[in-house]
Formats: C-alpha cells, structure tokens, sequence
C-alpha cells in the first residue's frame, strides 16, 4: 500500500452531493467546497495530475428554483441539472482562480465510450488538459443523458474516468466511513475493512445497495462496482468519509482511514466490457 502511495501520479477524486451540501437544507456547503478546491490544487502543486469528479448538478439546480423534494421525472431532473451545473461551475471557477488555478468542465454519457474513436477522444482531450496544467472537473451530462446512455452514479463514472487514463488512485469521498462487515446504520456491530485486498462474494455481501443521503444516488453496491472497474485497470481505490475532505490527504499519507482496495491488473482489461455493470 505504501508502495502504492509513493508512485501516486495520476489521481481521480469524486466527490458526492451529499458531501457537497449541507444535510438539512441540501444547499451547497461553500467552506467544504473551498477546503476541497485548496487540496487540490496543492496536489496540483505536488505534481500531480488530478481530476475531481464532482456530482452536485441537480441539488444546486434545486437550491437555484426553490425545489423542496428530489425531482420526480426525468425532464425536471435534466432541467434542474442544467441549472444547477452552470452555477456549479461558476462557484468552482471562483473559487479554483484564488488558487490560481485553471479548470476545464468535462461532461460525459456512455455513449462517449461505448465507440473508440470518442473514447479516445475523450482519453486525448484529458491528456492535453494535463499538459496545459489544468484541473478537468466530470460529470455525468444529465441533461442529454437517457436511461440507455446514463452511468447512474458519478461512482461508477469515476471508475470508468479512472480506468480510461490509467490513473493510478481513485478516491470515493462518501456519506460513509468505508466498508463495512454490515450496514452500520442498521447493525451496531458492524465494523470498517480498513484494506480490501481481493474483490469477491464475501465482500459484495457486505454492501447495502442504498443511499442514506437525500441527494446522493450511489450506494455501497455502487462502490464496490467502481472498485472492481478501477482495480482491475491497475487502480488503487479508497473510500473515506467526505465529511472531512482532509481525509484526502490523509490516504495519501498512509493513515488508516476509509477501505483501501489494492489494485489487481487485468491483463485483458477493456473498458467497454464494464460499462454495463
């Protein structure tokens, strides 16, 4: 694990709406998102190449029109996160240019890596990103996006991020702590896994599907799919408790927080064959 760490160049961190906003109102919490911005960018500092993965779209666009309850249909969905992706941005740019740092909005679908030339398209405009020094900022496009073409759950889109540029870790900032031996909400004697070394039945036993978060969509079901995506391209994975983003740094640092997942490389790894997971 620690080897791991050390040769750390390349890393994909996403961030769920649930960590984005504040749990009683759902709006934006501007001093997390402002930790968060200042991390990365002295990961950026490091020599990093990072790429933040954020959700978040459609509970500013709640925030934005005053909507009380999650949308119901797949139009007010897709308007609400039209809305809400342009003030996302907005507050990312505001804030990412304290730091002086430059950032570049990457929306994706399924489509884009469904065919190889967009694929990589997709993979070359993300590495030109990373010459030029920039920061991308992903998510899912849900305004165009249709249950045929949509990941679901920006988890899995960033494992699916993570795998198309051989990134070398993915952090899963949750509503959670980790993985755990149960779903700690229900059973209280339910304990973290702080290292997953091989994915498999016993493992996929312990999740529970469900969010417990008002705005979040992905469940511990959905992390350990991207932690499957991710570590069979050769990808560490951790999942900490976005509550605190310092635990950023503190995987990075080699400090027992979240569930590290060791990466088992795949010597036939393709990418498309997971995109229906």
């Amino acid at each position: 694990m620690d080897r791991q760490i050390g040769n750390t160049h390349r890393i994909v961190i996403k961030i769920g709406s649930s960590s984005l906003t504040h749990k009683y109102t759902g709006f934006l919490n501007l001093g997390k998102v402002e930790k968060l911005v200042r991390i990365l960018c002295d990961l950026k500092n490091q020599g990093m190449d990072v790429v933040l993965v954020s959700s978040g779209a459609i509970a500013v666009g709640r925030q934005t029109t005053g909507y009380a309850n999650r949308p119901g249909s797949v139009a007010e969905k897709q308007a609400l996160a039209a809305i809400g992706q342009a003030r996302l941005m907005m507050t990312y740019q505001k804030l990412f240019a304290e730091y002086h740092q430059n950032i570049a909005q990457v929306l994706l679908t399924k489509d884009t890596f469904l065919h190889e030339e967009s694929r990589n398209n997709a993979a070359n405009t993300f590495e030109e990103l990373f010459h030029m020094g920039v920061i991308p900022i992903v998510n899912e496009n849900d305004t165009v996006a249709t249950h045929e073409i949509e990941f679901g759950d920006n988890d899995r889109l960033s494992a699916i991020v993570a795998g198309l540029l051989r990134a070398d870790l993915l952090v899963l900032l949750s509503d959670i702590d980790g993985l755990y031996t149960a779903d700690p909400s229900v059973d209280k004697t339910a304990v973290r896994i702080p290292l997953v070394e091989k994915l498999d039945a016993h493992v996929a036993s312990m999740a529970s599907s469900h969010s417990t978060s008002q705005v979040g969509t992905g469940g511990m079901t959905a992390k350990l799919i991207a932690a499957e995506i991710a570590t069979d391209a050769g990808c560490a994975m951790a999942i900490v408790n976005g509550e605190n983003v310092d635990h950023i740094t503190d995987v990075l640092e080699g400090r027992d927080v979240g569930t590290w997942f060791c990466p088992h490389p795949q010597t036939d790894y393709e990418l498309i064959k997971y995109l229906n997971y």
